[in-house]
């Protein structure tokens, strides 16, 4: 029953001196934290935009899975992944999935680069602040993933905020340029690459898109290399049926860095989702 319908009926069924009480218990019944119309079908509005928020089962915290969506793509639809419903959703996760600006044309983006028509970085943790106030999320836990775009926004958001964070995944993404970022945030923070190698859409090198540049894979590595204090040659190197994963572990001072390439073109590819999982958690 809807809350105005459960008004309607207080103020037919009760006494005056009753009503007061029940309103407040209704209040209570329907504070954001149980809204049933701010969820992973129905957005979550703040100042700047909007995300979708999916909260498993039990009292928490919950600890925290943000997700950055693709060139044209919704916080609806990442709580479609199978992947990641399965692999974190499942097993104790919250969702978090801010939609990216919706341009002129209505296309949605992250565009993740110095000049954006939206700071993402505040409008994330915004998002995140609201969320938790709707959850009990647990904000001492916080990883976030991307795919392409959204990749490169994750990067962009451990770069400049990682002491946030606890760990972050890039699917197809690199750190753009334009960026004045140092990416001293990385500093700490356990980061894993999965790429590409027949990528050419974000190529592992980047390419010049107009008046900004897609970023370069080795660049950004490079960038968590030096923030985690690792040597520059992988302290690893593993060749498997579907990955080829260069690994530096053991000479990071800070936090552990990863690259998971696959022969696949610029997409999400099949089995990601447990081993992005499992990195995380064995590192923090």
């Amino acid at each position: 029953m809807k809350y105005a319908t459960w008004l309607c009926f207080l103020t037919q069924r009760y006494s005056p001196s009753s009503r007061w009480l029940l309103a407040l218990l209704m209040l209570v019944a329907v504070s954001p934290a149980n809204t049933a119309d701010c969820g992973p079908e129905a957005t979550c509005k703040i100042n700047g935009g909007e995300y979708y928020l999916r909260v498993p089962p039990g009292d928490g915290p919950h600890p925290v899975m943000i997700w950055f969506h693709g060139h044209g793509g919704s916080g609806e639809s990442v709580h479609k992944n199978g992947a990641l419903v399965k692999t974190f959703y499942n097993t104790g996760y919250a969702l978090l999935a801010p939609n990216g600006f919706r341009r002129s044309n209505g296309t949605r983006s992250f565009s993740a680069f110095d000049g954006s028509p939206r700071d993402d970085v505040a409008f994330t943790f915004a998002v995140l602040d609201d969320a938790a106030d709707r959850a009990n999320l647990d904000l001492d836990r916080v990883m976030v993933s991307g795919f392409s775009a959204g990749g490169s926004m994750a990067w962009l958001l451990a770069c400049e905020a990682g002491e946030r964070l606890t760990g972050m995944v890039s699917i197809a993404g690199a750190l753009r340029r334009p960026n004045s970022t140092d990416c001293a945030g990385l500093a700490g923070v356990p980061i894993m690459q999965v790429h590409g190698f027949t990528d050419a859409t974000v190529p592992l090198e980047g390419r010049g898109i107009r008046n900004w540049h897609q970023g370069s894979v080795w660049d950004s590595l490079e960038y968590a290399r030096r923030a985690n204090g690792c040597r520059s040659n992988p302290d690893n190197i593993v060749v498997e049926e579907v990955y080829r994963k260069r690994v530096w572990d053991k000479s990071c001072a800070n936090a552990p860095v990863r690259l998971d390439l696959h022969d696949g073109r610029h997409g999400i590819p099949s089995g990601w989702g447990p081993r992005a999982k499992a990195f995380l958690e064995a590192a923090n």
